[in-house]
């Protein structure tokens, strides 16, 4: 289980001997005593951290659905500002400005996503006479704006992908605009961000609805349904550059990365610097990023992203997130420095901690975001209880960013995302071969996770190679999304033990408590007894026997695996197993030690081990029949995920064509478009806008 909110970097931030010396001749003006965080989850967490590492007091808002947040819990203070919903909290200025009067704060960090690009909540913090730990609301209202802040880098020098930018909405005009840019074509939200609001449209008969999609979902994320279209290029890469600046006409840029592993448009993976790059094209990068910020006369932290050319490695400026990013750490491993921090001296009115001549980039890095969601099924968001997590060994080199710890339930009214795992080395084959490791080590039970599909990614020939581009899942989907394979038999052998293990644990404490729950349980069998135990696992593949018998020798046990009818039994003799400190389980097997992390949730029986993640079930009374009733007929639409009704679109009568879209919904930030799988009349329509609805549940039925 990890520690609260834990950052893995034992490295202290420090400034260069010639930045300390800098600074020495220079009047600083004192840090603040006491902030608030108007965020929640890891970023909270993470901004915590660096202020209480500076003295600094802390003051935490939450929802009802927060109450139990590892952010409330590390937070000097926290206060209740709302139910679930994030209009009627986390997006509510008036009551995080309530919070801040009462509490006496200085100074107010937004963190990322929520309202850390919202320009009247920066201009209403500064009217409060509070300073705001980001930048203007002018320079978030030039930026913030995808279609004014291309004009802006036009100006300035800086190239931007061709496309319509301007304030006609009319759906014609915006269909007229695509024809001459070509398709395809991008819808993205003018105030947009993280991939909400923005579509791929590949032909004009798809481009209304699109739009429309476009439309309805940057409404309810940002409050604004304004869109640009541009042109979509096929192979691109997604380059960023790091740029901070303060308020004494100081810009400087720490280095770029490379996010183009993405999925929905958000990323997955990211690294610094960007792999292939010459330092021509570096510098190329971080002087328009730097132009970039100067344009808007910008303070403190801000992201200048660049689309790539992957051929010619042309590059054209994209938009601005005028904000900390989600992927900060990843620049704060090569450049050894703690944003954080330097966002809390430049909001104090401070200089920059180092020139730009000062900033070196000292080996590579990778964060992965590890996501609650189901990538066989979409990348659709998952809910549900952490009910076991490890993470990987913390070092200098190793961290892992959370505001969740074993037993916390991710819920349905917020991003999925569970952590972010960021991993260094002295050069990218170092740390790719650190990342792949930690991703190893990293093992959550309870829902569905990203962790394996991401380790695929970093294990493919390709990425390895660095031969990456925003397409890189869709076009080696097949080799990312293989089916499990088949267990083996040495890890059926191992889920036998631990399950023998964790019954033999039971055992001993109903012996020495008689008021235990175990106490109630009977069980003939030992390690070392007489009695033989037969095991049947269910995999994807099928089902699988497991035959324990004692054998000779005293402790040990004969284990015979059986893979399925038609295959030849494996045995292993005198097999002894014990528990390690941590809770493994150690398996001496044919002469080799076997460690494995063997978990059981109900029926459910996950084993992490050398051959890597393995899930199988335990056969329980009428599982066939429970199994067959639980598959959606050809007659009926389910929800794949829990989530809110946002549109329904048919009524019973109806006729619909295969494809027509039916239901819209709304989960996890996300709008999800349920369309016809066949041609048909609409029977039914079981629920109504507004509802909330469990996963696989029947949407609508078809008449026969």
């Amino acid at each position: 289980m990890f520690r609260l909110c834990t950052q893995y970097n034992t490295k202290p931030w420090r400034f260069s001997l010639s930045a300390r010396h800098a600074y020495s001749t220079q009047a600083r003006n004192t840090l603040f005593e006491k902030i608030l965080i108007a965020n929640r989850g890891e970023i909270a967490c993470r901004v915590m951290r660096t202020a209480k590492k500076l003295g600094i007091k802390t003051v935490a808002v939450y929802s009802e659905a927060d109450a139990n947040a590892q952010h409330v819990k590390m937070a000097d203070e926290a206060f209740l500002i709302g139910p679930p919903p994030s209009a009627q909290s986390y997006l509510s200025i008036d009551k995080i400005l309530n919070v801040a009067r009462m509490t006496g704060s200085q100074a107010i960090h937004p963190g990322y996503g929520f309202l850390s690009e919202n320009a009247e909540f920066a201009d209403r913090v500064t009217a409060e006479k509070l300073a705001f730990i980001g930048p203007s609301g002018d320079a978030m209202r030039s930026m913030g704006s995808k279609s004014e802040s291309k004009f802006i880098m036009e100006d300035a020098g800086v190239p931007v992908v061709p496309g319509y930018h301007g304030e006609n909405q009319d759906v014609k005009f915006l269909k007229e605009q695509a024809d001459k840019i070509g398709y395809p074509v991008l819808i993205k939200a003018v105030k947009g961000g993280g991939g909400k609001g923005m579509r791929i449209v590949r032909s004009p008969s798809e481009f209304e609805e699109m739009l429309e999609s476009s439309k309805n979902e940057s409404i309810k994320s940002f409050g604004d349904d304004k869109v640009l279209v541009e042109k979509y290029l096929e192979r691109p890469r997604h380059v960023e550059v790091q740029v901070f600046a303060d308020k004494h006409d100081n810009v400087v840029h720490l280095f770029e990365r490379d996010c183009s592993v993405q999925r929905r448009h958000q990323k997955v993976i990211e690294e610094a610097p960007g792999p292939g790059l010459t330092e021509e094209i570096r510098a190329q990068l971080g002087a328009k990023a730097v132009a970039a910020a100067r344009a808007v006369g910008y303070e403190n932290a801000g992201t200048v992203e660049f689309i790539m050319d992957n051929v010619d490695k042309q590059f054209y400026f994209m938009e601005m997130n005028t904000r900390l990013q989600v992927e900060h750490p990843v620049t704060e491993m090569v450049t050894n420095t703690d944003l954080v921090h330097w966002q809390l001296e430049v909001a104090s009115g401070n200089r920059l901690p180092m020139t730009q001549e000062e900033l070196r980039l000292m080996g590579h890095a990778f964060e992965a975001r590890i996501y609650a969601e189901n990538p066989s099924n979409h990348f659709l968001p998952d809910t549900g209880t952490l009910f076991s997590v490890r993470t990987p060994e913390p070092s200098e080199d190793v961290r892992v960013e959370t505001g969740f710890i074993q037993g916390d339930q991710i819920s349905v009214h917020y991003d999925p995302m569970i952590a972010k795992l960021v991993v260094r080395g002295e050069d990218r084959n170092e740390a790719l071969r650190r990342f792949r490791r930690a991703l190893e080590q990293y093992q959550i039970v309870g829902l569905n996770t990203n962790i394996d599909f991401v380790k695929r990614v970093a294990e493919h020939p390709e990425f390895i190679k660095g031969e990456v581009e925003t397409g890189f899942i869709q076009q080696f989907e097949k080799d990312l999304l293989k089916p499990a394979e088949t267990p083996s038999p040495l890890t059926l052998a191992t889920a036998a033990n631990g399950l023998l293990l964790q019954e033999y644990a039971r055992i001993q404490v109903s012996q020495k408590d008689p008021f235990s729950p175990w106490s109630t349980l009977h069980s003939n069998f030992r390690l070392n007894g007489k009695d033989p135990r037969e095991f049947t696992f269910i995999s994807s593949h099928g089902e699988h026997k497991v035959a324990v018998t004692p054998s000779q020798q005293a402790g040990s046990v004969d284990i015979t695996v059986t893979l399925g009818q038609d295959q030849a039994p494996t045995t292993y003799t005198n097999v002894s197993s014990h528990w390690t400190d941590d809770g493994q389980v150690v398996s001496s097997i044919d002469d080799k030690k076997v460690k494995s992390n063997v978990v059981t949730k109900g029926e459910k029986v996950t084993v992490f081990d050398e051959a890597g993640r393995t899930d199988l079930t335990l056969p329980t009374p009428g599982y066939i029949l429970a199994s067959a009733a639980g598959v959606a007929g050809t007659g009926s639409v389910k929800t794949p995920m829990p989530c809110k009704i946002s549109q329904v679109l048919v009524k019973p009568g109806q006729q619909v064509e295969k494809d027509t879209t039916l239901i819209v919904l709304e989960a996890m930030k996300m709008e999800h478009v349920i369309k016809a799988p066949m041609a048909g009349t609409i029977d039914q329509v079981l629920y109504a806008v507004g509802d909330l609805v469990d996963e696989n549940k029947n949407l609508v039925t078809f008449a026969e």
